[in-house]
């Protein structure tokens, strides 16, 4: 049965993939998450409900994987030697553009997940907890480096102040986050808080 299911879950190719995730991205954007519906989805891509259900087995395993697909790892071949380095060209990997669409899908599904806890469940397995683990990473790198002391307390919340930081340009200056800010911010704050000099 196991393989059966696998066999009948790879059947739809990357491209088909691809177009299937951007076309929920398009739909997310438009209409928010409440309001999108599987019927919608297989009317704007052509698509059978069951091939979308047998595909991803519903709502918000689709939309978190769309998500998922729009969005580079983090540090996805990241390694510059240093810190500041890393966090850097984290942010090199998203234009302005990306980033404000980024935020307003991230607005969208925020209020969504309080409400929904298979949405949440989803969010959390898929998206929060593969970027937290490569925050993870890249901070052990800098901790074996002697980058960072493995005691410092701000080690725990860097991914909250990278989130808060998304988040929070919008609702405090009604902006738009920003690569320039972001910089800015993780030598401004992230990295003092580290303990490591913006300078290096």
């Amino acid at each position: 049965m196991a393989e059966a299911a696998t066999v009948r879950r790879s059947r739809i190719t990357p491209e088909r993939e691809a177009e299937l995730y951007e076309a929920v991205l398009d739909l997310l954007r438009e209409v928010g998450y409440d309001a999108l519906t599987m019927d919608a989805v297989a009317a704007r891509t052509r698509s059978s409900k069951a091939t979308l259900y047998r595909q991803w087995g519903g709502k918000p395993e689709l939309v978190v994987k769309a998500v998922r697909h729009s969005k580079p790892g983090p540090f996805e071949g990241v390694d510059t030697g240093t810190l500041r380095g890393d966090l850097h060209a984290h942010m090199e990997q998203t234009d302005d553009c990306e980033m404000e669409q980024n935020a307003g899908l991230m607005r969208g599904l925020a209020m969504a997940v309080h409400n929904n806890p298979d949405l949440l469940r989803e969010f959390r397995e898929k998206l929060v907890e593969p970027e937290m683990a490569e925050f993870d990473r890249v901070l052990q790198r800098a901790v074996d480096r002697g980058e960072i002391r493995a005691d410092n307390p701000a080690l725990g919340y860097v991914t909250h102040m990278m989130v808060g930081a998304f988040v929070a340009r919008g609702l405090i200056e009604d902006r738009p986050p920003t690569r320039a800010f972001l910089t800015s911010y993780i030598d401004a704050v992230v990295l003092p808080a580290l303990g490591v000099s913006a300078n290096r």
